[in-house]
């Protein structure tokens, strides 16, 4: 069923949140962010092992999706999580992985403990 007028603008916004984080680097950017009130480009740059190019890139990202803002004090620019509600989408992120990775690890424990098969050789 296609979407509605109404609801595509809507989806359109939270495909673009999750492409804000579509990254390994920007979802490290964020963790680094909810663990603090604010950081420094220097620092974030020093805990992500980013050149200064890439960590610009990146950062650039996650404003235009509204994930992070910045503020420029004397020489130094300053970021935090635009809304403290991106550290909650984190934290459950985590969850649902660690409980995917979990079941998936219950399975391939599962898949290890099964019979070995039998190989026939077909030639003859």
């Amino acid at each position: 069923m296609p979407f509605s007028r109404a609801e595509r603008p809507l989806y359109e916004v939270k495909a673009n949140l999750f492409k804000g984080l579509a990254h390994p680097f920007r979802i490290r950017i964020l963790e680094l962010l909810a663990s603090a009130d604010e950081r420094t480009v220097a620092d974030l740059q020093q805990n992500t092992g980013l050149e200064a190019s890439h960590l610009s890139q990146h950062l650039s990202v996650l404003r235009r999706h509204r994930l992070v803002s910045s503020e420029r004090r004397g020489s130094h620019v300053y970021y935090r999580l635009a809304d403290p509600r991106v550290a909650d989408l984190l934290t459950a992120a985590r969850e649902l992985l660690l409980g995917i990775l979990t079941a998936e690890g219950d399975l391939l424990v599962d898949a290890r403990s099964l019979p070995a098969l039998s190989t026939a050789d077909p030639r003859p």
